[in-house]
């Protein structure tokens, strides 16, 4: 049974245990049983608005003995976050109990130059809190959103949630916020924390695109509270659940697959790419080394808005080495995850699906550009350097394959 594979459970609260104020059917008998079998139970919610102990509270009225230390919230983990990066000062737009949070880890609520604007929820939240909290990032201050959900479930269908203040805020401060709530991994961590090392935990919870996604991400075991197992995307949809379950009842009779992490980041988003292999008269390769990596590689780059691939990869090279070029033909189409998906030092990751072209040199003199190369030579294609990004020795290979066939990677 999943109740006994399990040393410890972070269970959603909303769509999971209850809707509105009523307990949903065989969640709180299913709750005690888990607690029964001394399973370590952790109970997580992306509703900012509240503080634990009144949900410890709620919890308690339904029948469920917790505790405020069993209880993570995305507005007390946005204060814990910013209280161990010694932000001191916040300005908020969100509920009182999102203030009282931020003010018991020792920030002050302000609106005279804080070091961090929060954006969570609240139902009297205005379009003056928005102008607010825009200006406060313009003017400097770190803009974190408690959670991204747009929409939170009630027994009246799905109402606003922090998400859409978070995309308003930002959409008028032109500013991307650092996200503390599900899907990011750091709610799961810190349910975790104070836990053995080798404990072997799941997350269950009613919402693939957060709740199955954040589990994968921190690297549990997710499973979805729904009538309907959801229809993935691709076969490696980090947000299809290794268990799809009607009630908590049924952690008690179903058995499931444990998580296993793949060897890349779920990435932010998708891209095209293009690469070039530039050959010279004597058959060598044209490397630039890149500035954000200090790893050798082939002059790469994104595809803009409207630009054909040639235009983009004739483009890149110019800019990163100085040369002119003229494409010769395609070598390949590179995209698997494990070699295509990169993380930035920013924390973003991107999934490039890169058009690789064999080229040869029309004019110009290599000179590195030094915001994106630091330096720009020419390699014998069977002594190529060992900093090289991994990937690319194939790409090479591709490149000088006789039968000139483009190749799917």
């Amino acid at each position: 049974m999943v109740s006994e594979q399990f040393d410890a459970f972070l269970l959603d609260l909303d769509g999971v245990v209850y809707l509105g104020d009523e307990a949903l059917p065989e969640a709180v008998e299913s709750v005690n049983r888990l607690n029964e079998r001394d399973n370590k139970l952790r109970f997580l919610t992306n509703d900012p608005r509240f503080q634990r102990e009144t949900i410890a509270n709620r919890l308690r009225k339904l029948g469920i003995d917790a505790e405020k230390d069993e209880i993570i919230t995305s507005g007390w983990a946005t204060a814990h976050y910013l209280s161990q990066q010694d932000v001191t000062t916040a300005a908020v737009v969100g509920s009182a109990g999102l203030e009282i949070e931020l003010q018991e880890e020792g920030i002050e609520v302000t609106d005279d130059d804080p070091n961090a604007m929060v954006v969570g929820a609240d139902e009297k939240t205005s379009y003056q809190d928005i102008q607010r909290a825009a200006r406060h990032i313009q003017r400097g201050a770190t803009f974190v959103g408690t959670n991204p959900d747009g929409s939170f479930p009630t027994p009246d269908g799905p109402v606003p949630g922090a998400g859409a203040i978070v995309r308003a805020v930002e959409a008028a401060a032109g500013t991307e916020p650092m996200v503390v709530g599900k899907p990011e991994p750091l709610m799961f961590e810190m349910a975790l924390d104070g836990l053995a090392d080798d404990v072997q935990a799941a997350a269950i919870g009613d919402n693939p695109a957060t709740d199955i996604l954040g589990a994968h991400r921190a690297g549990l075991t997710g499973i979805l509270v729904a009538e309907d197992k959801p229809t993935a995307a691709s076969a490696r949809d980090l947000q299809q659940p290794d268990l799809t379950i009607s009630s908590l009842a049924h952690l008690f009779t179903d058995t499931t697959d444990t998580w296993e992490a793949p060897p890349y980041s779920w990435p932010d988003e998708i891209r095209p790419g293009v690469a070039a292999v530039v050959v010279n008269d004597v058959d060598e390769v044209l490397l630039l080394k890149r500035a954000d990596k200090e790893q050798w590689a082939l002059p790469t780059g994104t595809v803009e808005r409207c630009e054909p691939v040639g235009d983009a990869i004739t483009r890149e090279v110019d800019e990163e080495t100085g040369l002119q070029i003229a494409v010769e033909r395609l070598i390949g189409v590179y995209s698997h995850p494990e070699q295509q998906v990169f993380s930035y030092p920013s924390g973003k990751a991107v999934h490039f699906v890169t058009n690789c072209f064999r080229c040869s040199i029309e004019g110009g003199t290599p000179e590195a550009d030094e915001d994106e190369a630091l330096e720009v030579g020419f390699f014998d294609m069977n002594d190529l350097p060992s900093d090289i990004l991994p990937m690319q020795p194939q790409w090479i290979a591709d490149a000088n394959d006789a039968d000139g066939s483009p190749a799917i990677r």
